[in-house]
Order: structure tokens, then C-alpha cells, then sequence
């Protein structure tokens, strides 16, 4: 994931702001800090959310190894729903995260997130590669495919955001065979 997130950073302008929705463990949150930006991040999981703001722990042997991987930053439990914001984040990282929103919604939550984006912010989006919605283990899960994305932004009716960049890529952890449509997504200024 390090040369997407740096592709996606390289979009920004130097010590940015950037917004980590979904944000999960808190790693590439970390990883935004490491690189200078100013990084704010959200989950809708409030252990998630916890476990992001654990670096302050990671003196602790038992914790070390976790801790290494977490933000530091607090972290909001929140929905993309709620996502209320205006002009804030040069960037917006999705990384795995909006597969969750249901298919209906999907077209408020990036009404919401051209809304939270400065002219010329970027937003990364990563949805598994598929058709329709699932449910796994009681979790929602929409899929997309080639060009789902970019029609579902010109069904929205603005102009404000185009795909800058779409492809396909094979999930990076060995043992899940998973596909993915990934988007870079550009807010237009």
C-alpha cells in the first residue's frame, strides 16, 4: 500500500491536511503523520477508534508490536454519514472503508466528502471488486466495478468531483483472493 498512499500523498500539497475515514487500526494515518501531514481520522467502530489512539502505550512489551502500527491521534466515532465538514482536507483516504456504506447511500456519503474536500483535494477510494451488496458476519458489503464509481458521480448531478485515476488490483495478503476497484477521485476546483 506504501506506493498507492504515496501516489496519493504526491497529489497533495506538502504538510496538507488529510482525513483518514475509516481509519481502522490507524496505520496510514500514522503513516500520513510520518510524512508531515496534518492528519485528522474517524471510524464508526468505537474499539477501532480506541485501538488507533493507542501509541502513547507502546512502552509496554504486550503492546509494542500493536502499538507500532496505531495513529496516536484521537480518533471520532463516526459514520461517513456524518461527516459534516466544509473546505477542510487537501486529501480524503478510504482505504477499504466506504464498502461498508450501503449502495443507497453511497451517493449522500460522497456528496458529504466533495463537501469536506478543498478545490483540487483528492479523495482514495478501494472497493472489492464485485456486483451488488453482501452481508459477511452481519457487516454490509457493496462492490463495485470498472466505471461503477465514476457513473454513480455524474448520476450525483455536480461537476465537483471526476475519477482521476481507476484500476484493478489483487489483494496484497496472501491467503484472501480478493479483487479490488481502486479510484482516485479529484475534486474539481
Amino acid at each position: 500500500m506504501a506506493e498507492i498512499r504515496d501516489s496519493f500523498t504526491a497529489l497533495l500539497p506538502a504538510h496538507g491536511s488529510v482525513l483518514d475515514d475509516g481509519c481502522g487500526s490507524g496505520r496510514y494515518a500514522k503513516a500520513f503523520i510520518e510524512q508531515g501531514f496534518q492528519v485528522e481520522a474517524f471510524d464508526a467502530s468505537p474499539e477501532l477508534a480506541e485501538l488507533a489512539e493507542l501509541a502513547e502505550l507502546a512502552e509496554l512489551a504486550e503492546l509494542a508490536e500493536l502499538a507500532s502500527q496505531h495513529s496516536g491521534l484521537p480518533v471520532q466515532v463516526m459514520r461517513f454519514q456524518e461527516l459534516d465538514v466544509s473546505a477542510r482536507y487537501d486529501g480524503i483516504w478510504c482505504c477499504a472503508s466506504m464498502l461498508h456504506v450501503p449502495r443507497a447511500e453511497l451517493p449522500a456519503v460522497f456528496r458529504r466528502l466533495a463537501q469536506a474536500l478543498k478545490a483540487d483535494g483528492v479523495l482514495y477510494a478501494s472497493f472489492r471488486y464485485g456486483q451488488g451488496e453482501r452481508e459477511d458476519n452481519g457487516r454490509v458489503f457493496t462492490d463495485m466495478r470498472e466505471g461503477e464509481i465514476a457513473g454513480m458521480l455524474r448520476r450525483i448531478g455536480g461537476d465537483e468531483l471526476e475519477v482521476m485515476k481507476e484500476w484493478l488490483s489483487e489483494d496484497r495478503l496472501k491467503e484472501r483472493s480478493n479483487r479490488w476497484v481502486k479510484v482516485f477521485v479529484g475534486k474539481i476546483g
